[in-house]
């Protein structure tokens, strides 16, 4: 007798939290995220490129995204097929987009952020959110880096 069985799809784990747009808030996005990814089947080299993007988009939310009263989101959702881990941090300032800066003068101490980003994120955007705000993201590959 042949029993066939349904597959389920593939369920992302996630993780979200709001955080304020502060220095405080962003350091306990990275904090928050590293002990969340602790609990999931990430690799270690995984975990530190993750570490290192979400140090740099939640700053620029808390710094460049910040409007007075309003919080910026930590959303973290690894597909369990693909392994892929998707960061996303979402704030209100949706006029303000990032820019990447190729090269940044030597003497300028900020604009090196999102190179980082770009250099330890296998793809990264942004996207608008509504009814206000952006989202940046960025998806690390497990086999990646």
């Amino acid at each position: 007798m042949n029993v066939s069985t349904s597959q389920l799809p593939a369920t992302p784990r996630a993780f979200t939290q709001r955080l304020s747009s502060t220095r405080r808030g962003a350091r306990l996005a990275r904090l928050f995220a590293v002990e969340q990814l602790r609990t999931w089947p990430v690799s270690p080299s995984l975990t530190e490129r993750a570490e290192g993007i979400i140090a740099e988009l939640a700053a620029n939310a808390a710094l460049h995204g910040r409007v007075q009263g309003r919080d910026f989101r930590l959303t973290l959702t690894q597909h369990e097929a693909t392994g892929v881990l998707r960061i996303e941090v979402t704030d209100t300032r949706g006029e303000k987009l990032p820019a990447l800066v190729s090269t940044p003068p030597p003497d300028r101490e900020s604009g090196r952020g999102l190179l980082l980003v770009a250099t330890l994120a296998d793809r990264w955007g942004t996207e608008p959110h509504q009814p206000v705000g952006k989202t940046v993201w960025a998806e690390l590959d497990p086999r990646s880096g």
